[in-house]
C-alpha cells in the first residue's frame, strides 16, 4: 500500500478512529491493532511476503531471549551469527543472488570462458533491506547489552513490522522504538496536529516536488544523447530534487503518521543539500541508515583511530556498503566510492567535523557558506547520475555527453514553473533549517491568520501542481 494512494487515505482514518475510540483501554490491544493494520498494509503489495517478515520476526524474537539468557560468550557470538547469518541470508538471496550470478558469469566471460548460470524470477520484498536492519539493530544491541531482550511477543512483532516506517524507513532502533510500545500513550492534540503538519509537507514534497521532477528526469536520462550537456546538467539537477523530495518526504509522512499514533521516529533528513561539506551531508542525509552504518560497521572496524590507512580502508568500506546496501548494480558501488572520495580530503586534513550546525537564520547564506553549499551540491549531483543511471555505461555516456561545446548552451528543456516551485522550496527549507521539518516554524506561530494561509497554500499548491499518478517511493525498491 503506497503512502499516495486512496487505499491509504482510507486505511489510515480507520485505523485512528479504531486506535484512539475503540482499542484505547489498553496497551497491549492498541498494539495488537498496530500489528493486524501493518501486516494488512504490508500484505497489501503481496500477501506471500508476510511470512518472511513474520519469519523473521520470530527468528530474532527467540534469538534476543536466547542471547540473553546465557552469560557463555562463545554461545553469545553464535546465537549473533546465527541472527546475522538468517538475516543477511534472506536480504542476500532476495536482493543479490542474480547481481552475484551475473557478475560471476561476466568474469568468466572476462578470460574468455563463457558460462550460462541459470538466473531465478526473484521478486524483491519491499521494505526487506529496512526491517532487516531494524531487527539487526535489536539482535546486536541485545548482545552488547545495550538492551533488555522484549518478552512481549506482540510489542516485539508490530516493532518490526511498524507500518509508518516499515517499507522505507526510517530505520529505527530497537533502543528508541520498542520501549515506546510498552508505555501507555494517550491521544494528544497537539501532537496530532504537529504530525498531520509534517504529512501534508511530506505530501508536497512528494506529489508537488519530486513527481514533477521525476516526469522530466526520465525523459532527459532515457534519452541522454538527444539532448545538449547543459539539458543534462538540469537533468541531474532536477533528479538530486527528485529523490530529495521522494525520500524526505516519505519520512515526514512516515514520521508524521508515526505522532498520529502517539510515537517519536527519529529525523531522517536535516536540510541535506544546504550542507558545506560532504561530510555534513551524510550527517544530514539518510541520517537512520548513516548511523546505522557508523555505529554497527564503521566504530566496529576501528573508525577514526589507528593509521591513515586504516581510516581510508574504513571509510572506503562504509560507503561501499552503503551504496551496496541500495541495490545491486555496479551503479550504487561506484556512487558509494565516489562519496569516499569526496571524503578523504577531509579526513585527511581533519575537517570532517568543520561544520557541524547552521549558525545564521539570515534569509540569504554568507557569501562563503554560499559557495561551499554550491560546491557541495555539484559534487552530489555528479555522484547522483551513476545512482539513477541503468548502467555504468549509461552513467559514463551521460557524463561523456555533459562535457562537450553544449555544455554552455540554453537548456532544450526549461520547465519554467517546476524551477520556480523548486526555488519556492528551496526558500522555505533555507528558513525553516534549524526545524525538524521546515514548515514546522511557521505554523507554530500563535497567529492563526498565518498558520492557516501555509495550510491553504501547500494544499492550493498540492492540488494545482501535484502529480496524482501514484508514484511508487524511489526507496520502495531498496
Amino acid at each position: 500500500m503506497f503512502f499516495n494512494s486512496i487505499e491509504f487515505a482510507v486505511f489510515l482514518p480507520i485505523v485512528f478512529l479504531l486506535y484512539w475510540f475503540v482499542v484505547n483501554g489498553t496497551i497491549k490491544s492498541q498494539n495488537v491493532l498496530l500489528l493486524i493494520a501493518s501486516y494488512i498494509f504490508y500484505g497489501w503489495w503481496d500477501w506471500r511476503f508476510l511470512g518472511l517478515i513474520i519469519l523473521s520476526s520470530i527468528i530474532d524474537y527467540k534469538i534476543g531471549l536466547s542471547i540473553h539468557s546465557t552469560n557463555d560468550q562463545s554461545k553469545r557470538k553464535k546465537l549473533l551469527y546465527l541472527s546475522l547469518f538468517v538475516n543477511l541470508g534472506f536480504l542476500g538471496f532476495f536482493k543479490y543472488y542474480n547481481f552475484f550470478i551475473d557478475s560471476f558469469s561476466q568474469a568468466f566471460s572476462f578470460f574468455g570462458q563463457d558460462i550460462n548460470p541459470d538466473r531465478l524470477s526473484i521478486i524483491l520484498p519491499v521494505g526487506i533491506s529496512f526491517y532487516t536492519f531494524q531487527t539487526l539493530s535489536y539482535t546486536i544491541d541485545v548482545y552488547r547489552r545495550k538492551l533488555e531482550p522484549s518478552k512481549d511477543i506482540v510489542a516485539f512483532f508490530t516493532f518490526v513490522s511498524f507500518f509508518p516506517q516499515l517499507v522505507a524507513g526510517p530505520i529505527e532502533r530497537a533502543t528508541n522504538l520498542l520501549p515506546q510500545f510498552f508505555r501507555k500513550r494517550n491521544f494528544n492534540y497537539l501532537t496530532a496536529v504537529d504530525g498531520i503538519q509534517q504529512i501534508l509537507w511530506g505530501f508536497f514534497k512528494k506529489i508537488v516536488i519530486a513527481d514533477n521532477c521525476a516526469e522530466y528526469v526520465a525523459i532527459i536520462f532515457n534519452n541522454h544523447t538527444d539532448y545538449s550537456g547543459s539539458t543534462l546538467v538540469l537533468g541531474a539537477v532536477l533528479f538530486a530534487f527528485q529523490i530529495y523530495g521522494d525520500f524526505s518526504g516519505y519520512s515526514d509522512i512516515a514520521i508524521g503518521t508515526s505522532k498520529l499514533f502517539g510515537f517519536k521516529l527519529k529525523q531522517n533528513f536535516a536540510f541535506p543539500y544546504f550542507s558545506r561539506d560532504i561530510a555534513e551531508f551524510w550527517r544530514r542525509w539518510h541520517i537512520s541508515l548513516s548511523t546505522w552504518f557508523r555505529d554497527y560497521l564503521y566504530i566496529p572496524l576501528g573508525g577514526s583511530k589507528g593509521s591513515l590507512n586504516k581510516k581510508i580502508r574504513n571509510i572506503f568500506i562504509i560507503f561501499i556498503v552503503s551504496g551496496f546496501w541500495h541495490g545491486a548494480n555496479w551503479t550504487f558501488i561506484i556512487w558509494g566510492a565516489l562519496n569516499a572520495i569526496y571524503f578523504l580530503p577531509l579526513l585527511v586534513f581533519k575537517l570532517n567535523r568543520k561544520n557541524i550546525d547552521f549558525e545564521s537564520n539570515s534569509f540569504i547564506p554568507s557569501l562563503a557558506d554560499f559557495l561551499k553549499i554550491s560546491i557541495t551540491f555539484i559534487l552530489t549531483c555528479f555522484a547522483w547520475i551513476f545512482f539513477r543511471a541503468d548502467s555504468v555505461e549509461h552513467a559514463f555516456s551521460f557524463i561523456n555527453h555533459i562535457f562537450n561545446e553544449t555544455l554552455f548552451q540554453i537548456p532544450q528543456i526549461i520547465p519554467k514553473k517546476l524551477l520556480i516551485l523548486i526555488l519556492i522550496f528551496n526558500c522555505i527549507e533555507w528558513l525553516g533549517k534549524k526545524e525538524e521539518y521546515a514548515i514546522y516554524s511557521m505554523i507554530s506561530w500563535k497567529n492563526r491568520f498565518v498558520k492557516y494561509s501555509v495550510y491553504f497554500a501547500l494544499i492550493l499548491f498540492i492540488i494545482s501542481f501535484g502529480f496524482f499518478g501514484e508514484n511508487q517511493f524511489i526507496y520502495f525498491q531498496f
